[in-house]
């Protein structure tokens, strides 16, 4: 370990194989399309996003060493079109005299800009190259098309509280890269503490665990102990003062406080949630789909102002944010309430799903034909005073209705031309 002091401990943790990576078995878990892919060798270019800490850039690496590529490496943040061009050219000379694949891992793709991004796309196309990005963001609307479409895409979702005890336990017990060397009594509380307050980012739990054993001395019995406080400062918050089954209950409490027009006690449940120690960001992201799935078109500028708090909880953060966080919450309870957003989406999502006789009316297809079956006969609704009656639906859902207004708030003033026509 001592030439490896000055390495992190997450990199020196960073899994190697298949069978040393945890989380995302909806990825590569058994039979699964990765899975068989790298199995069979026939990997192509991929696109890995999703919460920091989830193993996106570590399963790139793992792929290209298991393909027995040649690896090169970029940071999006600091490359340009020179380093891409340069990588292009070494992999059609490895390709040519070697037979040997290229992969590019590209760390933050979504920060390449369009020149960049094009720059490689002739080299994806004809195969002299192979990309794997991984990104933070949704590339769907963060990257330019041309990569995207030439790319498989997969969504890597935050480690679950068991598999980040796991990395916690090797890294304790690896004597090689991990702090095995070093007589460590870690308290399961501190343990269960940091799986659960990382947020399921595998490199803030070993990030803080490196610090907790630094800046930890020994004790008389020559161990370093480490115990949930001394987690809690490492990871620069508060020791949560309720347990995880606790910390589901307030959270249920709070969101069926604001469904129930409850301000006094949905303002209650969110700062008992806050001095507990729970990021305020949850709090956030809560109000935003409850201002669709429980207030909807009764009250539209509650999706506004709960965007708005969690923009301010981001920007602004704590403890100035809570203001912002409380009006979001009282403005949520006093709306008017209304579910009809949610009942349509489900709706529509079950005829997506199951209706498969969904021909699009031929007047709405893509092409300029005037034939009698109906063919170019749409009529621009602008040409009409901006509304005029016509099919939209495949002819099996022409009946069918999916957003339907309450009679609260400003949605019982809402004249639906389709929903009048049909009811």
């Amino acid at each position: 370990m001592n030439n490896l002091v000055r390495i992190p401990l997450a990199e020196r943790m960073r899994a190697k194989t298949l069978d040393e990576f945890v989380g995302q078995e909806h990825i590569i878990g058994k039979n699964k399309l990765l899975t068989r892919a790298i199995q069979t060798g026939n990997v192509g270019s991929l696109i890995f996003y999703g919460p920091p800490g989830t193993g996106k850039t570590t399963l790139a690496g793992i792929i290209a060493k298991m393909l027995d590529a040649n690896i090169e490496k970029l940071n999006a943040v600091s490359s340009g079109v020179a380093e891409a061009k340069a990588i292009i050219e070494r992999a059609r000379t490895t390709k040519a005299m070697f037979n040997k694949d290229t992969y590019l891992l590209l760390d933050e793709c979504h920060r390449w800009n369009k020149a960049q991004s094009d720059c490689v796309l002739q080299a994806i196309e004809e195969g002299s190259i192979y990309f794997i990005g991984s990104t933070t963001e949704n590339p769907y609307t963060s990257m330019t098309r041309a990569i995207v479409s030439r790319c498989s895409v997969f969504e890597f979702k935050k480690i679950t509280e068991k598999d980040v005890l796991k990395v916690i336990n090797r890294a304790l017990t690896d004597k090689e890269n991990g702090l095995g060397e070093i007589n460590i009594k870690m308290d399961d509380e501190a343990k269960n503490y940091l799986a659960f307050a990382c947020n399921g980012d595998v490199r803030t739990a070993l990030n803080a665990l490196e610090l907790a054993v630094k800046s930890t001395k020994l004790s008389k019995d020559k161990f370093v102990h480490i115990d949930k406080v001394t987690m809690s400062e490492c990871l620069n918050k508060r020791p949560l003062s309720i347990d995880e089954s606790t910390y589901y209950d307030y959270l249920s409490a709070f969101c069926k406080s604001l469904r129930g027009s409850d301000t006094e006690a949905a303002l209650y449940y969110s700062q008992r949630l806050i001095k507990a120690g729970i990021d305020p960001l949850i709090i956030a992201r809560r109000m935003i789909a409850h201002a669709s799935e429980d207030i909807g078109m009764a009250d539209s500028n509650a999706l506004l102002i709960a965007c708005c708090a969690m923009f301010a909880v981001e920007k602004l953060g704590p403890p100035e944010c809570y203001l912002n966080l409380s009006h979001a919450i009282i403005y949520l309870c006093e709306a008017e309430k209304s579910n009809s957003v949610l009942n349509a989406m489900h709706m529509a999502m079950d005829d997506a799903e199951n209706e498969r006789e969904d021909i699009v009316p031929n007047h709405l297809k893509n092409h300029p034909s005037t034939n009698k079956d109906g063919h170019g006969k749409y009529k621009y609704p602008h040409d009409y005073g901006g509304y005029v009656a016509q099919q939209y639906m495949p002819d099996k859902l022409k009946d069918r209705v999916y957003y339907k207004p309450s009679q609260n708030g400003r949605e019982k003033n809402l004249i639906r031309k389709k929903y009048s026509k049909n009811n």
